[in-house]
């Protein structure tokens, strides 16, 4: 129990200290704080020349909370909980591994220097990618983990900060989901998977931004604002129950598993979930509000 504490202890510490080198510009090119400002900033300055729902406002509904949710998320959750918690499972994972006289490693379906580093690295984006439209299904199918979900949801006018606004449990789930197809097949570090991360970054903002792109044929390879507008669709088609468009950032999932739907131009309908009138406003009770509501279904 000692060796946990002090690893909790040390990921507290050890996060700390990158977050404080990230913000002082102490570290190499791969600065996610900056990087995220640099990416939001070029993405919100292509809302505002080419906006798609001319009448949206450039503060738009919510702007400033989900503003606070991107940096929130993307960094002080980490520093609260997601580091400590990801560092401890892994290592008691690991630990158990070893008590039964296996490791994580012996699994490993390669090594990542034997292959060419663009294809480990594409490998390990295509397989995460394809993890995370699996959990993305799972939040929007399982109650309790819609309840969570509808944070993000929420959201009643897109743009690019809408992206990172969900509930801190999301990440929870699904960096779990993760953790063992991604150690089944890499061991990058972060400078290694930086630029994976930068570009789901940007496809991400893309997706949420007030932006009427669907980037030609390539709209079968990349999720876009286009076909992620109607995965926000309040009212949802009759012969699906539990959402479309699961894509993050590629949309070639959706094509192959036949969850795609783009009926026509998404630019003006109604966004978000059936009873989303009584749903908190306020960053505190959209945190809470999963933990106390009872109503657990999957509108």
């Amino acid at each position: 129990m000692e060796r946990y504490l002090e690893l909790i202890k040390n990921s507290y510490s050890d996060y700390w200290n990158y977050l404080k080198n990230e913000i002082l510009l102490q570290n190499n090119w791969d600065n996610y704080f900056y990087g995220l400002i640099a990416i939001s900033l070029v993405v919100w300055i292509l809302e505002i020349i080419f906006p798609w729902r001319k009448n949206q406002s450039i503060f738009r509904k919510d702007f400033w909370l989900d503003t606070f949710y991107m940096f929130f998320n993307f960094f002080l959750l980490n520093l609260i909980v997601l580091i400590a918690l990801s560092n401890t499972a892994a290592t008691l994972f690991n630990d158990v591994l070893g008590f039964i006289g296996l490791s994580l490693s012996s699994f490993q379906l390669y090594n990542a220097n034997d292959l060419p580093k663009w294809l480990g690295l594409l490998m390990f984006f295509l397989v995460s990618d394809f993890v995370q439209w699996n959990t993305h299904r799972l939040l929007h199918r399982i109650p309790s983990l819609w309840n969570f979900h509808k944070v993000h949801h929420s959201v009643k006018e897109m743009g690019f900060a809408a992206h990172l606004r969900y509930h801190w449990m999301e990440p929870v789930v699904y960096k779990s989901l993760l953790y063992i197809p991604l150690a089944l097949i890499a061991n990058y570090n972060a400078q290694d998977v930086a630029i994976v991360y930068f570009f789901a970054i940007c496809i991400g903002h893309l997706n949420h931004a007030n932006l009427g792109w669907d980037y030609g044929i390539l709209k079968y390879i990349f999720n876009n604002p286009k076909m992620h507008i109607w995965h926000h669709a309040k009212a949802l088609p009759t012969h699906v129950r539990y959402g479309i468009n699961f894509g993050l950032t590629l949309s070639v999932w959706d094509y192959l598993f036949k969850t795609n739907y783009v009926p026509y131009s998404g630019k003006d309908i109604e966004l978000g979930f059936s009873g989303d009138e009584s749903f908190p406003e306020s960053f505190v009770k959209q945190e809470l509000y999963p933990l106390f509501s009872e109503k657990k279904d999957t509108d």
